[in-house]
């Protein structure tokens, strides 16, 4: 629909149309054919434009979504930030694990050249394989005077004994009661003779026995520095042998990571350089942990170091992480880094992983709003679990052997002559 201003514009220009066609034809000038007037369509400045209610609501949703955009990006920040501090500061899990192990410093009995090395570094051996021998020649050589000593003490309490008989039989005419009783205290004498002679044969036995040197343990042997041509002193230490069935996990936490850390719950422990992590269960918490303020200082004063009020670092507190699967090809090399996170106990592996993620995002809010809640006997105060007892095999003391086993026959009867021999 026109405007009046643009009417009014079209009937001038009209006119002057006319008004031309006259004074053309008067002055007998070749009269144009006729066209059609030039209307300006262009709209009056004060004309509204087109549409200018849809784009009034364009522009309003346009500005209230990017408002509503810039809230939810907002919350999501602030969530994100409250995930992360909570994940960071009081989620059970620690970058600062290690692998441990116990090590078996084994060390000869005896002393002697070492003549015979049978293991390599990083060999496996098994518990009683021979590690090494001591030259055995000074050994086997108090062995045989051990038995011939013993046979020579046998031999004089033989002879001692049937005297000290014979002079027991006789009547008073014959010999006299001081004499009866030398002759018994030297039959006393010569046993104890034998009896002194045949522990020291037993340990001369013994110590020829200890020339071999076996391992205590099932592991691997580590840092090998010994050759043949050492000479081995006896209760020094030459080897050592890794404990393969002894591995566990330490892991550092912070203690204000400790409320949520209980004996028993489901521990991963990650290492660096694999995906697949080591799984265990929390078996023991460390009770105690070195003060560097208990040490005195000059004149025997407490020195106390001094700190920042509003600064405090969180003492970490050793857990100790019993190993119950270790995946396959990861292997265990003591003193290895490994990232710890501590599961409940009740917590499985069963389930859809989306099922497993949805219930830790809302364990972690609700921990956000709460503190976590605290589980009854976390920390035992008596522990029943008794790991089973380890000792090494003992050398039992071999049975004394009579006189007449060492040397039968000599002495048969007190009236009776000795068969030759």
């Amino acid at each position: 629909m026109e405007t009046p201003a643009s009417e009014h514009l079209a009937t001038l220009q009209a006119k002057q149309f006319l008004a031309d066609h006259e004074t053309n034809s008067k002055n007998g000038a070749p009269v144009a054919e006729c066209a059609e007037p030039h209307v300006d369509t262009r709209p009056s400045p004060s004309a509204p434009p087109v549409h200018s209610a849809h784009e009034g609501r364009r522009s309003l949703l346009r500005a209230l979504g990017k408002r509503v955009a810039t809230l939810a990006i907002a919350l999501l920040a602030i969530v994100v930030a409250l995930v992360t501090w909570q994940h960071y500061v009081t989620a059970p899990w620690t970058r600062d694990g290690s692998v441990r192990v116990q090590v078996a410093n084994v060390a000869p009995q005896v002393s002697g050249q070492i003549n015979e090395l049978r293991v390599v570094d990083n060999q496996f051996v098994h518990k009683g394989d021979v590690l090494y021998t001591i030259d055995p020649f000074d050994f086997d050589v108090a062995q045989r005077t051990g038995v011939a000593t013993a046979q020579q003490r046998a031999a004089d309490l033989q002879v001692k004994q049937v005297a000290s008989e014979r002079r027991q039989h006789l009547t008073d005419l014959a010999t006299t009661p001081e004499e009866q009783q030398t002759f018994a205290g030297n039959a006393v004498q010569a046993k104890a003779a034998l009896d002194a002679a045949q522990q020291q044969l037993a340990q001369a036995q013994i110590n020829l026995k200890r020339t071999k040197v076996v391992s205590p343990v099932n592991g691997y042997v580590t840092n090998l520095l010994m050759r043949v041509g050492d000479f081995a002193h006896a209760g020094t230490s030459n080897i050592s042998i890794i404990d393969a069935d002894s591995f566990w996990i330490d892991g550092y936490f912070e203690e204000t990571k400790m409320a949520q850390i209980c004996v028993g719950d489901r521990a991963e422990a990650k290492l660096m350089g694999y995906s697949q992590p080591v799984v265990g269960h929390i078996e023991t918490i460390t009770r105690g942990i070195s003060v560097s303020n208990a040490a005195a200082g000059t004149q025997g004063l407490p020195n106390v170091d001094p700190v920042f009020t509003w600064v405090r670092l969180a003492q970490r507190v050793p857990v100790r992480i019993s190993i119950d699967n270790v995946p396959l090809g990861v292997p265990l090399v003591s003193g290895m880094t490994a990232t710890v996170t501590v599961r409940r106990a009740e917590g499985t592996d069963d389930g859809r992983w989306v099922d497993r993620v949805r219930a830790e995002l809302v364990e972690r809010f609700s921990n956000l709003i709460n503190d976590p809640p605290q589980r009854p006997n976390c920390l035992p105060l008596l522990t029943t679990q008794r790991s089973p007892a380890e000792s090494l095999p003992t050398e039992n003391l071999p049975p004394a052997m009579a006189p007449e086993q060492i040397n039968p026959g000599l002495a048969p009867g007190m009236n009776l002559a000795p068969r030759n021999h």
